[in-house]
């Protein structure tokens, strides 16, 4: 299954449980890394600038070259990573007969169910799709991070950074 024959969302989401039997594993390890109770200065998110369908196998390529470049200048404490979506949408495919004689078989099978083998996420235009925070001097560390990452995502991303003003009010 190629990842780009399911970049755009036709139809429906389909999460229905009742008419399939079983569920794919989710290939996401973990949402959340880095340090969770500590409160940080700015946070930079990865958006995604067009309506796409991004597939879990991306989603968690994608966190893990983020996190792999930042925990290198910053260490395991020095930042926290968020995957802020969570892919509830089954993939079917149906799988077709490449044996002698197989055109016979796969006569009535123009518009069949399938199975489920994949999970995704159907993003919004200009929806967030991942975020991170870290302190003023790991911030060019963390842009150039969610840089090295968005090239494993579908469409066109963009990064956006600001200030967190929660941590102004707390003190």
């Amino acid at each position: 299954m190629h990842g780009a024959c399911y970049r755009k969302g036709n139809g429906q989401p389909y999460a229905n449980t009742r008419h399939i039997k079983g569920k794919p594993q989710i290939k996401i390890a973990k949402f959340n890394s880095g340090n969770k109770k500590r409160k940080f200065e700015y946070c930079v998110q990865l958006m995604i600038n067009e309506k796409v369908q991004i597939r879990h196998m991306a989603l968690e390529s994608t966190r893990l070259a983020a996190n792999k470049t930042l925990e290198k200048t910053t260490g395991e404490t020095g930042y926290n990573s968020r995957l802020r979506v969570y892919p509830h949408v089954r993939l079917r495919e149906n799988k077709t007969i490449a044996a002698a004689g197989a055109d016979r078989l796969s006569e009535g099978m123009r518009r069949a169910f399938g199975k489920a083998n994949s999970l995704a996420v159907r993003a919004r235009q200009g929806q967030v799709i991942m975020e991170m925070n870290v302190d003023k001097e790991h911030l060019e560390a963390a842009k150039s991070a969610l840089r090295k990452a968005c090239v494993k995502l579908p469409g066109t991303p963009s990064i956006n950074f600001f200030e967190n003003k929660k941590l102004e009010k707390l003190s």
